[in-house]
């Protein structure tokens, strides 16, 4: 038994809390939002619960490793896999309904992921894994299907992440005013941090490497918060006292330019 495993439960934990704090919190704001912003809105309480679904079972797995219980160890990772494939599905529909505007094709393209998703699971659980590898400080498994990394690879990580900095650039390249250039790159780098540290958490061999991965993933979930809604004295320093909580806005200002258009 280790105290380095207790410390990688507690972080687990933490990352759980706090992802559902977040999405009860999107969830509760639902009224500061108008009807065109509402489904970016939800497709963000769907991530951030699909987050502490999959950090749930890992704090359980990082509890079974200290007590040498491989068996529960082996059934939270396989429980954990389910709501971690499944992630890019409202985070592409987000990404595309911020640039789009269009519900219909924001979902079908982002059920594209679903069978993504869907077949990594199938030769994840059709292979299965080696393991558990318990060192002093994680519990690793090694995923023995070349197909379902390959899946992993392609349709979970390079076309989501591709997705993410092609807004990002288109957010950059436009013209339009800080508080809404900040209400939009803010939200999509926490996104990617969170979403890119998770992705090396799950298959990553090296057990340093999983607890680093899983602390930045704690940190990108609380700059997350903060980008959606930053305190006063952060406003105030960034000139963005009229900082509004919406996702898509149907009508701007004057002076400001949409980047839908």
């Amino acid at each position: 038994m280790n105290a380095g495993l207790l410390l990688n439960a507690t972080i687990c934990f933490a990352i759980t809390i706090s992802s559902f704090a977040f999405a009860w919190v999107l969830a509760g704001s639902k009224k500061e939002h108008s009807e065109k912003s509402k489904p970016a809105l939800w497709s963000l309480v769907v991530l951030w619960s699909l987050v502490g679904l999959t950090y749930f079972p890992t704090t359980i797995r990082m509890i079974a490793a200290y007590y040498n219980n491989s068996q529960l160890d082996l059934l939270m990772y396989n429980l954990a896999a389910v709501p971690f494939s499944f992630v890019t599905v409202p985070l592409v529909f987000f990404i595309l309904y911020v640039i789009i505007g269009d519900q219909k094709i924001s979902g079908y393209t982002s059920l594209l992921f679903v069978f993504f998703g869907f077949a990594y699971l199938t030769f994840l659980y059709t292979k299965g894994v080696i393991g558990p590898e318990v060192s002093t400080v994680s519990s690793l498994f090694m995923i023995n299907s070349e197909i379902a990394i390959n899946i992993y690879l392609v349709g979970l990580f390079v076309i989501p992440t591709a997705m993410i900095i092609g807004l990002l650039f288109l957010v950059f390249l436009q013209r339009m005013p800080k508080r809404l250039r900040y209400r939009t790159a803010l939200p999509l780098v926490a996104i990617s941090f969170v979403f890119d540290f998770m992705l090396t958490d799950m298959i990553t061999l090296v057990d340093v490497m999983q607890l680093a991965a899983r602390i930045f993933v704690l940190i990108g979930t609380v700059q997350a918060f903060l980008a959606y809604f930053p305190p006063m004295n952060l406003q105030e320093k960034l000139g963005i006292k009229k900082y509004q909580y919406e996702f898509y806005d149907d009508k701007l200002e004057d002076d400001e330019v949409d980047i839908n258009e």
